[in-house]
């Protein structure tokens, strides 16, 4: 190991598990209108399968640990995946979006291919990062890009931005580049080296598989799930067709993710403004109307869903209010099993050794996130 992350002493991991409110240090530094924007330029070759596979387990946790250091965040994620030419594509980028859920949806379909040998694309996926995502250009905007491989750069492709020259870019417009490399190539570790230092944030070390990914079980897991399926069956989808299916996409993609990931999902939209959204991006009825970014009768018969159809003004408000309020009644009860359950999980990684050190890929970021964020 080129290096080894330790994780958090006691009394931070407790804050991170427990929420900001349990923390004055990460407390004073909530800024209602801070918006937090993270990219992940990840490598999506072969190789990095193991690794993959780790991100999609842990994108809800990472959302939240941004939560835990600003509650009140507008939190934005994007995605650039890469390989190198000749591969089935260069890159593919999921833009900053509001719309986690979304992302989610989009990084559970990568698959790890490619490669079989290096350099690979990384100037490219850098410069896609840097110049070409849609970054919120203010002073109360913190910009976080993780770059993730394992391999070094293709220095000798043409016309294109080589690091040093994407990384002064990334200078003037203030955003923070961390690097993470997975596996111990040297020639990669140089480069992720120098890229942090010119970037201004961290290099990071992990396995090549990812590291071990660790769950904390608690008790009260399988009340969340249980909840949060009775919280989804108050989604009323609306919309033309195209949006419809997009909202029943991520509503599918949530019942098939493992439980864990479930269960951080569970905690992102409890802690995100008192589950102010069952799933982000839009298309369901009682949040936007209850959030005032629709109004009921402004929406069109044939946008309705098959069982609001043909009804009169005050049958659609019944079965809209209905819905409502069966869904404040369960935000309460999740809000309260997430809170026992955050407590659960204080308490266990408050036990664990003050020696205890990780490497993993999801502790990697948890742990550069708090340092940068709070």
């Amino acid at each position: 190991m080129l290096r080894t992350l330790r994780f958090f002493d006691k009394s931070l991991v407790a804050a991170v598990a427990m929420t900001a409110c349990a923390s004055p240090v990460l407390a004073a530094g909530s800024d209602k209108e801070q918006r937090i924007e993270v990219a992940f330029v990840l490598d999506t070759t072969g190789s990095m399968a193991g690794l993959i596979d780790g991100a999609k387990k842990k994108i809800w946790s990472i959302a939240n640990t941004i939560i835990d250091v600003n509650p009140d965040a507008d939190i934005r994620m994007a995605l650039v995946a890469y390989r190198d030419r000749g591969d089935e594509y260069v890159l593919k980028t999921y833009d900053m979006s509001a719309d986690v859920q979304g992302l989610y949806g989009k990084l559970i379909k990568l698959e790890a291919d490619g490669g079989g040998d290096t350099p690979e694309s990384v100037n490219e996926a850098l410069d896609e990062s840097v110049r070409k995502l849609k970054w919120t250009k203010n002073d109360n905007t913190k910009r976080i890009i993780f770059l993730v491989g394992d391999a070094p750069p293709h220095m000798d492709y043409p016309n294109t931005w080589q690091y040093p020259q994407i990384l002064k870019r990334a200078k003037e417009d203030k955003i923070t580049v961390n690097t993470i490399q997975a596996g111990d190539d040297p020639d990669t570790t140089k480069v992720w080296r120098e890229i942090a230092q010119l970037g201004h944030g961290r290099y990071m070390a992990i396995p090549q598989d990812g590291g071990n990914i660790t769950v904390i079980e608690t008790p009260f897991d399988n009340e969340i799930i249980t909840v949060q399926q009775d919280i989804d069956k108050t989604v009323i989808a609306y919309g033309n067709r195209s949006v419809q299916a997009e909202l029943q996409s991520k509503m599918d993609a949530k019942a098939a993710a493992p439980a864990a990931v479930k269960v951080d999902n569970s905690r992102y939209y409890a802690k995100k403004g008192g589950a102010k959204e069952v799933v982000t991006g839009g298309g369901d009825l009682v949040a936007d109307v209850k959030n005032g970014k629709q109004k009921l009768d402004a929406v069109k018969d044939e946008e309705l869903p098959d069982n609001m159809r043909g009804k009169s003004g005050q049958e659609k408000q019944d079965i809209l209010d209905k819905n409502a309020q069966e869904r404040t009644k369960l935000e309460e009860k999740m809000a309260d099993l997430v809170t026992k359950r955050d407590t659960f999980i204080a308490k266990k990684q408050a036990e664990q050794s003050d020696d205890k050190e990780t490497d993993s890929f999801d502790a990697a970021v948890t742990e550069t996130l708090v340092e940068q964020l709070k």
